[in-house]
């Protein structure tokens, strides 16, 4: 008697939902499982590359995965999870266009992965720009060199003056190297203007923590912040944004100036939907697991990445949301 295959569905087409699935499709035989990966878009974004192609070092293309052509044998929905049954392996999708539809499953994999975490400082939701996707990568490419243009083109000091000021508020990966790359490209682009010199430009970068890059350690972090500053970016550390109103910048430490460009990178938090799921959430609002990547309490649900509270069982802590660790964590759950 022939057996159906095992409906196994993954939710989100990040570094879960791509390593998850291929390391699925590698270690059992073909027709014994039947994949259903449900992501927004349809392909991968490796977004620790995304500095790179906001400067143009890497073209956008080869930041992305199409995740039909790695994933053959798999079905993709372009859509989003709108709620989960788990008792009746149920859920309920929402595509880009048309009704709702449903998909049965007896095994789900969650890896919904992050959101830009917004804080209630006036003025930040109409004028940041967050630094986690790539056309956001693609816009602060535009816009840097847009400001230069219009600096170039105008006589008024105040107008040069805050088209030339670029603000990062974050300074963890993201906001590190998303500024070292545009700093970078905006130094090269001044050989090609007349009246615009690296000189003429602000970069500040705005941290609330004492220092910088908490992931790497603070003997490197020392470092990194002696290079930025050889590089005459401003660095404001133990020190929030408060306001962004009409474009004024006041920070915490009481400096105060004017800005065109903002980019928000000060921190993620769990992907909203995880919360309509009814699985069990921790304070950080992200799914519980255990050591094996078992949702909690909910026998055939498996989460990983930024939306989940993975146990780091070498510092016995939670692991921190970056790409490596969705990396090993996508393989492991693939294993288990």
């Amino acid at each position: 008697m022939n057996r159906r295959p095992a409906r196994i569905l993954i939710v989100g087409g990040g570094y879960i939902g791509l390593y998850t699935a291929l390391g699925l499709m590698k270690r059992v035989r073909p027709g014994l499982l039947d994949i259903t990966v449900v992501a927004p878009e349809s392909f991968m974004v490796y977004q620790p590359f995304l500095p790179e192609a906001a400067s143009g070092a890497l073209e956008p293309r080869h930041v992305v995965i199409p995740l039909r052509r790695v994933l053959k044998g798999a079905r993709v929905v372009t859509g989003w999870l709108d709620s989960v049954d788990h008792p009746a392996r149920r859920a309920r999708v929402r595509p880009a266009e048309g009704d709702p539809i449903g998909i049965r499953y007896d095994q789900i994999v969650i890896g919904l992965g992050a959101v830009s975490r917004v804080l209630p400082v006036p003025g930040l939701a109409e004028r940041a720009v967050g630094f986690t996707t790539v056309p956001e990568a693609i816009y602060l490419r535009n816009r840097v060199l847009d400001r230069m243009d219009l600096a170039e083109s105008t006589d008024d000091p105040d107008v040069r003056r805050r088209a030339l000021t670029f603000v990062f508020v974050g300074g963890g990966y993201s906001g590190v190297q998303g500024m070292a790359e545009l700093e970078d490209l905006a130094r090269d682009a001044c050989r090609y203007y007349r009246k615009v010199r690296r000189e003429d430009m602000r970069w500040v970068l705005v941290e609330a923590a004492p220092s910088i890059l908490p992931e790497i350690g603070e003997e490197l972090a020392v470092y990194a912040i002696e290079r930025l500053r050889a590089r005459d970016i401003d660095i404001h550390l133990a020190t929030r944004l408060e306001s962004a109103e009409g474009g004024r910048m006041a920070l915490s430490d009481g400096a105060e100036f004017e800005a065109d460009t903002l980019v928000w990178t000060a921190g993620v938090r769990a992907a909203p939907a995880v919360e309509r799921l009814g699985f069990p959430t921790g304070d950080r609002g992200r799914l519980v697991v255990d050591r094996y990547l078992r949702v909690e309490s909910a026998d055939g649900a498996w989460a990983a990445g930024d939306c989940a509270e993975v146990p780091d069982l070498v510092t016995g802590g939670i692991c921190p949301p970056t790409a490596q660790h969705a990396l090993r964590q996508a393989r492991r759950l693939a294993k288990n």
